[in-house]
């Protein structure tokens, strides 16, 4: 088994989903493994990563004004999670067909999120 660790940055422009699956699956074939695990995991208490539907843009729509955006965004991480495991057969995620992997930014203003990646396999 060989282990493989890399990063990604994400710039977000605020408040909402960002997909990544795209720029994963790169990073899975720059590894050249073909078949084990992805473990992705973001580094902040304030975004977070979820699978979702990746074809409908609305069903990743928030809707309405929060107010500060502090602790709901703290809230929002405990409901979701900061990692995302997901096995690999020949050199791609094992996905279901509408599923893709997000960063779920929080907070309104623009940042730059880092985002680990660990892949084990073969």
């Amino acid at each position: 088994m060989a282990v493989h660790h890399t990063h990604l940055e994400v710039r977000t422009d605020g408040k909402g989903t960002y997909e990544i699956t795209d720029n994963i699956q790169k990073k899975i074939g720059r590894s050249g493994l073909r078949s084990g695990t992805i473990t992705v995991f973001v580094q902040h208490t304030s975004c977070s990563l979820t699978m979702m539907e990746n074809a409908a843009p609305a069903a990743r729509r928030e809707h309405g004004e929060e107010g500060r955006d502090d602790m709901p965004s703290h809230i929002r991480t405990v409901l979701t999670r900061t990692s995302e495991t997901v096995p690999i057969i020949d050199g791609k995620m094992l996905l279901g067909t509408w599923q893709g992997i997000f960063l779920f930014e929080h907070r309104r203003d623009p940042h730059r999120r880092k985002v680990c990646i660990t892949i084990i396999g073969e």
